[in-house]
């Protein structure tokens, strides 16, 4: 059976269609990136790739169900996207792309799913213990924004929940996070400020602000002139990312200042998340931001900031954690859950 897969953000759209068998699960003939800004919708998408796979194979695809991760809320089968203009629904692709059935989900729900086909080498561990058979799995990633999600088994297989716990409250432990939660509260005129605000991409840099403003810590000019362009709209580098390079390099002390309190907070939301799930088949970190700060993730800070608990220590300590290092686990996840179709 053929099934295609995407994974549908608002800058790229990565399609691949797999070859499924009960007995041989899932295998991969054919699959493309393509800039979603280029395209009005994702059809004219689908029809190219459709072509030029069978162009470059010689074989006639025709998928018999199709499931999409979209970067937006899902509800009744039909998303608008958070950073694109498309409005899609699974019954109209379906009779435009002649596919019998189309679901779509969540992209972060598909990046759970995604977990469920992940090899060893696919991950990073912090914590090594065993995983428990049958217990809930967590799943939480930085990257433009915060995602939470978790899986539970039902009978033979998992169900995956997304979650919208990146949008909980921002909720800072000592005087410099109280400081750092004000100053957003002010710079950004809010009542309350999101976990999101602080753990993510745009986290870092409102950290990175925080600490320019609020400090008497000398800028590195590189990085002041990545931010400052960010900050007046001009485009450029990516701020977050060249902060965290900059930390990782050792050559800039607000970038690395930033990076260190990024990743506490980073391992207090896990910490809080872990709690509220008891994840002991495992807490997973995807996103972007992890894979490419591996060393600050593994120097100790982000572990010790997930099991300091008092009396609950000792139990985050018995649950697995992982960082995911595939960045086409959502893609993954797509083909799973249209194997389940």
């Amino acid at each position: 059976m053929q099934l295609l897969a995407g994974d549908i953000g608002g800058t790229g759209t990565r399609l691949r269609l797999v070859e499924f068998s009960p007995s041989l699960g899932l295998r991969t003939l054919y699959e493309d990136n393509y800039r979603s800004g280029d395209f009005d919708d994702l059809v004219p998408i689908v029809i190219r790739f459709l072509e030029a796979g069978q162009t470059a194979t010689g074989t006639i695809f025709a998928p018999e169900r199709a499931c999409f991760a979209i970067a937006g809320p899902v509800v009744n089968n039909k998303v608008k996207l958070t950073n694109l203009s498309w409005f899609l629904e699974g019954e109209r692709l379906a009779q435009e792309l002649n596919i019998p059935t189309v679901s779509l989900i969540n992209d972060f729900a598909a990046v759970g799913y995604g977990i469920l086909g992940l090899q060893s080498q696919d991950l990073i561990t912090l914590q090594d213990v065993p995983p428990q058979p049958g217990a809930p799995i967590g799943v939480i990633g930085a990257g433009t924004g915060l995602g939470e999600a978790f899986l539970i088994q039902q009978g033979e297989n998992y169900q995956v929940f997304a979650t919208e716990g990146g949008h909980g409250d921002f909720a800072p432990r000592n005087e410099l996070e109280f400081r750092l939660l004000q100053y957003i509260l002010n710079k950004y005129g809010i009542a309350r400020s999101s976990i999101e605000r602080v753990v993510s991409g745009l986290g870092i840099i409102s950290i990175y602000q925080f600490l320019r403003d609020t400090t008497q810590e000398a800028e590195n000019p590189e990085i002041a002139q990545v931010v400052t362009n960010w900050e007046n709209g001009q485009g450029g580098s990516d701020p977050g990312a060249a902060i965290g390079t900059a930390a990782l390099n050792n050559s800039d002390r607000l970038s690395i200042e930033t990076m260190r309190i990024f990743v506490s907070c980073y391992g207090a939301e896990a910490h809080n998340f872990a709690l509220k799930l008891l994840p002991y088949g495992g807490l997973y970190i995807a996103g972007g931001i992890a894979p490419r700060n591996l060393p600050l993730m593994q120097n100790g800070n982000f572990l010790k900031n997930f099991v300091e608990g008092g009396t609950m220590t000792s139990l985050l300590q018995n649950i697995p954690v992982h960082i995911i290092v595939n960045e086409q686990v959502g893609l993954i996840g797509a083909a799973l859950f249209a194997s389940r179709l």
